[in-house]
């Protein structure tokens, strides 16, 4: 199968040129290996079954004679051998060259078991699942880079090739590598609930080194997904959960929550709080979200024909696309992602944060009914930061360098008020 251009790349091939090794953290399933392998000129797999307990017990005793090969060198899903983090890192100190090892892992690193935790030495980069542009769905006509670069490029008249349907079958699939594969809706719907069946029922126990419920793990995560999007309290979610699971307490779920979070499962979105408001009416609760819309709807049992009658269901479903998109999009320029919301209901769904300090506001409307909403919305915010930097001229805020409603419609164009409203299925990074 021909490899897929992911959005990593170009950072992975910078942070090569940068760093004696480099490690790709990332859900299960989304490509990590795949995309490493194409970088690599020799590689490690230490799931290959015919030969773990030879890489494992190596891995113990000596595990530098695994280390041995040509360069950059794969070591794949590295922390089922914590020990050779900290053969990397001496590697590197006595070879200082750069690009010599990618690491791979499934997991945040927990280097609690390693000597060193590779300050300096290992960089690591997030992958995401699949975007739109990445399973070759949208047309890539925006670029997100350019579009800060240059906020006044006309983008009048360019079209999405994705309708309401469209969305909503990639939504249910899922970024997942796996799931492009299938001839059959029926079967690429299946990669998400096998994906969501593995994570419950065998890794959330090996991560946790003991024996953890699949069913209070999927439990969580249907709460989780009817909550998408949305500042819902986690004592929420647990009251939720307790409904079914009555003897479940507060530290249990927070145990649970931990290990969806290092998994990369649940991904939520921190807020954004400048000094535009008082600290009383700001909301500063992190919105719930996963790293892929297929998890909320393989979670909650959903269909593509059910969510095609329930537009207000999708609405959050097609957020939660939004945002992987975005991160996707921006991870080459130093994107962070967050929301704002205050007490007065006045919001952006994403605040995009570039390193350089440039940024942009963002709300994320399914029809073209909601854009004059969002727009005004976003309008408002500006008039704060506005507001505010007369009153604090010695330490002003910057104002947004983009502002954009991201929306399932058809046609992107730029308002008279110079939002810009986007098709997702037009960007890219």
């Amino acid at each position: 199968m021909e490899y897929l251009k992911r959005a990593i790349d170009k950072a992975l091939i910078e942070y090569l040129e940068a760093f004696g090794a480099v490690c790709i953290e990332g859900p299960k399933w989304c490509g990590k290996t795949t995309t490493a392998k194409q970088f690599s000129a020799s590689f490690l797999e230490l799931q290959d079954t015919d030969k773990r307990d030879g890489y494992l017990t190596t891995a113990r005793t000596k595990p530098s004679l695994l280390l041995e090969g040509a360069t950059p060198r794969l070591i794949d899903e590295w922390q089922d051998a914590p020990a050779l983090w900290d053969a990397v890192r001496v590697a590197v100190d006595r070879r200082p060259d750069m690009g010599q090892f990618i690491l791979t892992g499934s997991a945040t690193a927990d280097t609690d078991n390693t000597a060193h935790t590779g300050t300096g030495r290992i960089a690591t980069i997030k992958m995401f699942p699949m975007s739109l542009y990445e399973s070759g769905e949208s047309t890539g006509s925006i670029s997100l880079e350019e579009l800060f670069d240059n906020p006044t490029i006309d983008i009048d008249g360019l079209k999405s090739e994705m309708g309401i349907e469209d969305l909503i079958s990639a939504a249910c699939r899922g970024g997942w590598p796996a799931s492009l594969r299938p001839k059959t809706e029926k079967g690429r719907l299946l990669v998400a609930k096998s994906y969501l069946n593995m994570v419950c029922e065998k890794d959330l126990s090996k991560v946790a080194k003991e024996k953890l419920s699949p069913k209070i793990g999927k439990a969580i995560l249907r709460s989780y997904g009817r909550n998408l999007s949305t500042l819902v309290d986690k004592s929420n979610i647990l009251n939720d959960v307790i409904a079914n699971h009555d003897t479940l307490v507060r530290s249990t779920f927070d145990k649970y929550v931990s290990i969806l979070e290092k998994l990369f499962v649940i991904m939520d979105i921190p807020a954004w709080n400048p000094a535009i408001r008082s600290k009383t009416a700001l909301r500063s609760k992190d919105k719930r979200g996963f790293c892929d819309p297929s998890i909320a709807v393989a979670a909650q049992g959903l269909s593509p024909k059910q969510l095609h009658t329930d537009l207000k269901t999708f609405g959050f479903i097609f957020e939660s696309m939004c945002i992987r998109d975005i991160r996707a999009y921006s991870q080459h320029i130093g994107g962070e992602i967050s929301y704002y919301h205050d007490r007065y209901d006045l919001e952006a769904d994403g605040v995009l944060h570039l390193e350089d300090g440039r940024f942009a506001l963002m709300e994320f409307k399914l029809g073209s009914a909601e854009i004059e909403m969002g727009a005004s919305h976003l309008k408002e915010i500006v008039n704060l930061i506005r507001e505010h930097n007369k009153k604090e001229k010695q330490v002003p805020l910057r104002e947004p360098d983009l502002l954009m409603v991201i929306t399932g419609g058809e046609m992107a164009y730029t308002r008279e008020d110079g939002v810009k409203v986007i098709p997702l299925a037009c960007l890219k990074w």
